[in-house]
C-alpha cells in the first residue's frame, strides 16, 4: 500500500520549473502541502499558479548558494508549519562554457555554489527538525553524469553531481536510526529548460525522445509514496533511446 502524502509538508528547491516543478505537482495532486522555492520571482508565481490549481502550495524567493538564506528558509516553513516531511533538492546549474579548455574559475565556483553547496545547506537545514519528528524523506536529483562521466556534461557538473551520491549516503548512513531516508535520483537526458544552457542544445526532435519533466516528477512521488521502512538508496532513469549508448547516433533510424 501506498504511503499517503496528505497533510505531509514538502519543500522543493529549483520547484519553479523542469524537475522540481514536475515533483512539486505531483506531490500536491498527491496531497502534499508543497513549498518551492527559486530565484526568480516570475517563475516562482508562474509555477504557483500551475500548483494551487492541483492542491496547496506556496512559494519563497530563495538562491540556494546562500547558506543563511537556505536556513531563514527552513525556519519560516518550520514556523508555519510545524514540520518539514519531504526535501527535494532540484535547483541546479551548469555552466555553457563548461569544457576545461574553456571554463573559467567563476563558472566552477557557480555551479559548485548551487549544485553541491546550496544542496548541503538545504539538507543541513532541515535534518534537525527531521531527527526530532523521528523521520522524513530527502530526495537529491544528482545525475547520469553523477555515475558516468562525459565531456558533454563539463568537469563542474561531472564532479558535484557524482558528489551528491556520495552526500546522500553519508544522510542514510548518519541518520538512519532517526527514520531519516535519503534518495539519489539520476536521470540521464531530461527535456528541462537546463538543456539550452549547453553550447549546443538539442533539437525539438530530440527533446521529444528523452525522459520529460513530468516523468521523474512520478519518480519523485513513487520515492515519497514508498513506505518509511523502506530506502530507496539510488534511482536510475535514462531515455530508452539514450545518446549516451548510440555511439553518436543522435536521433533513430527512419523506419
Amino acid at each position: 500500500m501506498s504511503t499517503s502524502l496528505k497533510g505531509q509538508i514538502a519543500w522543493i528547491t529549483g520547484g519553479g520549473s523542469g524537475i522540481g516543478l514536475a515533483g512539486a505537482m505531483a506531490l500536491a495532486q498527491a496531497g502534499a502541502h508543497v513549498v518551492i522555492s527559486g530565484r526568480t520571482a516570475a517563475t516562482n508565481a508562474s509555477a504557483l499558479a500551475s500548483l494551487q490549481a492541483l492542491g496547496s502550495a506556496e512559494a519563497l524567493l530563495l538562491d540556494v548558494a546562500d547558506k543563511h538564506a537556505v536556513k531563514a528558509a527552513a525556519h519560516h516553513i518550520l514556523d508555519k508549519h510545524g514540520r518539514i516531511d519531504i526535501l527535494v533538492t532540484s535547483a541546479g546549474t551548469n555552466a555553457t562554457k563548461r569544457n576545461f579548455d574553456v571554463v573559467t574559475p567563476e563558472a566552477w565556483d557557480d555551479v559548485v555554489a548551487i549544485n553541491l553547496s546550496g544542496l548541503f545547506y538545504c539538507v543541513h537545514a532541515v535534518l534537525p527538525a527531521m531527527r526530532q519528528q523521528q523521520g522524513g524523506l530527502i530526495i537529491n536529483v544528482s545525475s547520469w553524469a553523477g555515475l558516468y562521466a562525459s565531456k558533454l556534461t563539463g568537469p563542474a557538473y561531472n564532479a558535484t553531481k557524482r558528489a551528491v551520491l556520495a552526500l546522500t549516503e553519508s544522510i542514510n548512513m548518519e541518520e538512519c536510526t532517526h527514520g531519516i531516508r535519503a534518495t539519489s535520483l539520476l536521470p540521464g537526458e531530461v527535456a528541462t529548460p537546463i538543456l539550452d544552457k549547453r553550447p549546443v542544445p538539442p533539437s525539438a526532435e530530440q527533446r521529444e525522445l528523452m525522459v520529460q519533466a513530468e516523468d521523474m516528477g512520478q519518480a519523485i512521488l513513487f520515492v515519497a509514496q514508498m513506505p518509511e521502512r523502506t530506502c530507496i538508496n539510488e534511482l536510475i532513469i535514462s531515455p530508452t533511446f539514450n545518446r549516451f549508448y548510440t555511439g553518436g547516433l543522435e536521433t533513430p533510424p527512419k523506419r
